[in-house]
């Protein structure tokens, strides 16, 4: 199965505010993440969120996820929209391209 060509995956990592972030976050913050997690999964329910959560790095956690929009003007809007917006730094890329599943996004291979 082909993507629409109106199909991009993004990959998104979050940094958090400091690297002991996911040991000493406070209450406030707690709230903050709570909608966090409850935005990006009720993204996932309409098919967005592709895979989303935190990184057990050992040098300090942080997020990543993948999301399937239309373009990077929607990517901008949900990270603009997104609870956790400015506790959290985002970097978000566009994936050259994407197997998803059963699904393939390369026009060349079976």
């Amino acid at each position: 199965m082909l993507y629409p060509e109106n199909t991009v995956y993004f990959f998104v990592k979050t940094n958090n505010p400091r690297p002991t972030f996911h040991l000493d976050i406070n209450a406030d913050e707690r709230g903050i993440m709570n909608r966090h997690v409850e935005y990006w999964t009720e993204l996932a329910r309409q098919g967005i969120s592709v895979v989303f959560g935190p990184v057990a790095d050992p040098h300090g956690f942080y997020g990543i996820g993948v999301y399937k929009v239309e373009d990077e003007a929607q990517m901008q809007r949900l990270l603009d929209e997104d609870p956790a917006k400015g506790l959290l730094v985002y970097e978000a890329t566009p994936m050259a391209n994407a197997v998803v599943g059963h699904s393939v996004r390369y026009p060349d291979l079976p």
